[in-house]
């Protein structure tokens, strides 16, 4: 089964512009340079013809991308009771082992190119500790050193 990628509709708009603009005027200027770099000769010493080639695998690459990301999300966030950690959601935790408060987007990677807020994805450790829990609940993580972290949910609001 495909995830579902919970998007604000300001980045939907902006990937959905992304991808028409790769698809269309991007893919024809690239078409172009290799075109030009062609008529220049030999191939296989021609620096500009490799360069195109190399935009255009990696534009294609990303139309790809986006292409399966707009298929497979949804504008707005998931259902959730009132205090529960999900998707869309910014969410206030208390580091236990430090007493230090994080607040942070539970989002996807394409919110967080635009987001005024520190994003983690709900698949990074953090994420997928607090998502489905209330505020109150204390939960943990492994940190990239193998340690555990544990944190208590203090807040979740809407993201604006």
């Amino acid at each position: 089964m495909t995830e579902i990628t919970w998007l604000t509709q300001d980045a939907h708009d902006r990937l959905t512009a992304e991808f028409e603009n790769r698809q269309g005027p991007m893919r024809v200027e690239i078409t172009k340079k290799i075109e030009a770099a062609r008529e220049e000769g030999d191939l296989k010493e021609n620096g500009g013809y490799h360069a195109a080639r190399e935009e255009q695998g990696k534009n294609e690459a990303r139309i790809r991308q986006l292409r399966q990301l707009l298929e497979n999300s949804r504008i707005g966030v998931p259902e959730a009771a009132e205090g529960e950690v999900s998707h869309g959601k910014v969410i206030s935790v208390r580091l236990v082992d430090f007493n230090e408060v994080e607040r942070f987007l539970l989002g996807s990677r394409e919110e967080a190119a635009h987001a005024s807020i520190d994003v983690y994805s709900p698949t990074s450790p953090l994420g997928a500790a607090v998502l489905g829990k209330r505020v109150g609940d204390r939960t943990s993580y492994q940190l990239a050193n193998g340690k555990e972290m544990s944190v208590e949910i203090l807040n979740v609001e809407d993201y604006v």
